[in-house]
């Protein structure tokens, strides 16, 4: 994701830089104020705080939270297969709490509770849904906003055009108005095209990432929980690498 910012942002200044104009000519304070102001602002008018906190943790997760390793979960999943299958489900009890990733952990501890297999299935299947509808509002929150900054880009193209009208007479007022003008129309095609848009189509992609591996865990527990044979319970969990890939 870094990647793809700083090369979107090298590719328009080595666009910018060919035409001839120099890069500070972009630098427009009121340009950059009303831009990024009014497209915060209007986020948060349009975004309940809760929301707000939600969105901003899933675009931190984009940059700090290391994928599954489904490989390795398989492993893990099939070792606790073993013992379940030879003395019982509370023989995993105490593996429980150090088990990774948290959804693992929760499912076991549901399996725990819920020996019914429908009731177990039907729970983790709630956890599930409820996760991803959380996971599309945080990417709609940033689509909102991406919607909005174009637009406010273009109050910023008013307000300049409106200094140029009221310094029609003075050459250099004339020409920072029509700056001012054009930059903030350019601010806000990028921050919506350049940075809200494109992550919240990140967290979408990482959200049903997420979605296949929770069922790929949801897969393993009630294997476990049945008493799959071990060879027939990793068939069924590659079918999850197959995806991945």
């Amino acid at each position: 994701m870094l990647a793809g910012i700083a090369i979107a942002i090298a590719a328009m200044v080595a666009g910018i830089t060919a035409t001839g104009i120099r890069i500070s000519y972009f630098l427009q304070p009121t340009g950059v104020l009303i831009v990024l102001g009014g497209t915060l602002g209007v986020t948060f008018i349009t975004t309940p705080s809760q929301a707000l906190r939600n969105s901003a943790r899933a675009v931190r997760k984009l940059f700090w939270e290391s994928r599954v390793d489904r490989l390795a979960l398989i492993d893990q999943i099939m070792a606790l297969a073993r013992p379940a299958r030879i003395r019982g489900m509370l023989a995993l009890e105490p593996m429980i709490a150090s088990t990774n990733p948290a959804f693992l952990r929760d499912a076991l501890t549901l399996a725990m509770d819920l020996p019914h297999r429908e009731q177990l299935r039907a729970a983790l299947e709630t956890k599930l849904r409820l996760r991803e509808r959380q996971g599309e509002i945080d990417a709609k929150t940033l689509e909102v906003a991406g919607g909005f900054a174009p637009t406010i880009g273009v109050l910023g193209t008013v307000v300049g055009l409106i200094e140029v009208l009221r310094q029609f007479s003075n050459v250099a007022g004339v020409a920072a108005g029509v700056g001012t003008a054009f930059v903030s129309t350019i601010y806000g095609l990028g921050l919506a095209n350049v940075l809200l848009l494109p992550a919240a189509h990140r967290i979408r992609a990482r959200v049903a990432e997420a979605f296949e591996t929770d069922e790929m865990i949801i897969e393993g527990v009630m294997a476990v929980l049945d008493g799959l044979h071990p060879t027939l319970m990793r068939e069924r969990l590659n079918a999850f690498l197959e995806s991945a890939q």
